[in-house]
């Protein structure tokens, strides 16, 4: 037995779960792109998955006010009154749906819905469906919480959509993370997807978790919400970051089952206190803002068009069709094998570096199929995308130097 004085700790070395969990590689691509960008090369960004415009003017005046007149302390963990009516109003006018403002905790963007909601929902050795290519945090953020995460990956066969027929090969699930539009895919899913896949999860006893943060970035018909489903066991996040392009004011909701906002304002107090009060001010603000909203998703479209225009001149042909968000997802494996490259990392690394143009390799969004994908953003100006795609179709049409 080691004395008292034996050191017996881990101290200063990170915990195997911490270890496990994957770089997050968009950041990793932004990085780079910033760093370069910081040195003077000139860089058109197509890896962020951000909004290039302000947050609205409505926001933005209301949050100078209150940075003159506002104490700005903690608000309740659930947030502020206001700000939750005013979300559950929201659901009401767009959806028409009509959902208690009880039910709505206010987060510090999806990313704090994410942790409270895995936390409030799972245990440790659950199984929880994660559907590949998707957001690669859902994955992290399960992993590093001890839950066993089951990939699912889906494909053109089925327009990138998961169905019944293919969750039903993997086991029970305890949850499943769903997104619609989806990152990176831009894959919307209709009405009577969701129903099917609502039913599925309801007779399996699976929680559904859906994140619908690019609601209201739409291009043919709008994204039905999860919440108007039948289903007493689903929870439903979504963010202020993309429609309403306030990604750093870090602002989300929840909404979470019936009986079960103690356990969630719970784990999100204990974790994080409150999301930031100024931002709750914004945010009520930022829900009689939509002419600005309206108007962003409408240059999306324009920049949307540009880009599947743009791209089969430089022979990048295979894409998952984008119904929503603002991303377009390609297969290069093709380019791999022309130009020497391993995989679209380098692929990536060597746009980024030859040519100025950023984009994000796969690996984050699936891990066995991402070595030959691309995500393109077309989140930022159409001049830029113009001008990358110009620059891609060239690259792309060079010979590879013996």
């Amino acid at each position: 037995m080691p004395s008292r004085n034996e050191p017996t700790s881990r101290a200063g070395q990170p915990s195997s779960r911490s270890e496990a969990v994957l770089p997050f590689y968009v950041m990793e691509a932004v990085r780079a792109a910033q760093e370069l960008e910081a040195a003077g090369h000139e860089i058109l960004h197509l890896e962020v998955g951000q909004p290039s415009t302000m947050a609205p003017k409505k926001v933005r005046d209301v949050a100078h006010k209150a940075l003159d007149t506002n104490v700005l302390g903690y608000t309740m963990p659930h947030g502020i009154p206001e700000l939750r009516n005013g979300i559950a109003q929201w659901y009401d006018t767009r959806y028409g749906l009509q959902v208690d403002p009880g039910r709505v905790i206010i987060t510090p963007g999806a990313s704090g819905s994410c942790a409270v909601a895995f936390l409030s929902l799972f245990d440790v050795g659950d199984r929880v469906g994660v559907i590949e290519p998707g957001y690669p945090c859902y994955r992290n953020d399960l992993a590093v919480l001890g839950i066993d995460v089951v990939s699912i990956p889906v494909g053109p066969d089925t327009g990138y959509r998961p169905t019944p027929d293919t969750l039903s090969n993997y086991g029970n699930l305890d949850g499943l993370v769903l997104a619609s539009p989806s990152n990176p895919t831009g894959t919307v899913l209709n009405l009577a997807e969701l129903t099917a896949l609502s039913d599925w999860a309801a007779a399996a006893g699976t929680h559904l978790v859906v994140d619908e943060i690019y609601h209201g970035i739409t291009y043919d018909k709008p994204a039905p919400s999860a919440l108007g489903l039948d289903n007493p066991n689903i929870t439903v996040f979504n963010s202020f970051s993309k429609y309403w392009s306030m990604t750093g004011w870090r602002l989300g909701w929840i909404v979470v089952p019936e009986g079960m906002f103690d356990p969630f304002e719970r784990v999100l107090a204990n974790l994080l206190i409150s999301a930031p009060t100024l931002s709750q001010i914004g945010g009520v603000a930022a829900l009689d803002s939509i002419d600005e909203c309206e108007a962003n998703v409408a240059r999306y479209a324009e920049n949307r068009t540009i880009l599947l225009e743009g791209l089969p001149t430089a022979g990048i042909t295979d894409i998952a069709p984008p119904d929503g968000a603002f991303y377009v997802w390609a297969d290069v494996g093709h380019l791999l094998e022309s130009h020497g490259c391993a995989n679209a990392q380098e692929l990536c690394s060597r746009w980024l570096n030859e040519i100025g143009v950023a984009a994000t390799p796969g690996i984050d969004f699936d891990i066995e199929r991402g070595h030959r994908f691309v995500r393109f953003s077309y989140a930022g100006s159409a001049a830029d995308i113009t001008v990358a795609i110009e620059r891609l179709a060239t690259w792309c049409a060079a010979p590879t130097p013996s």
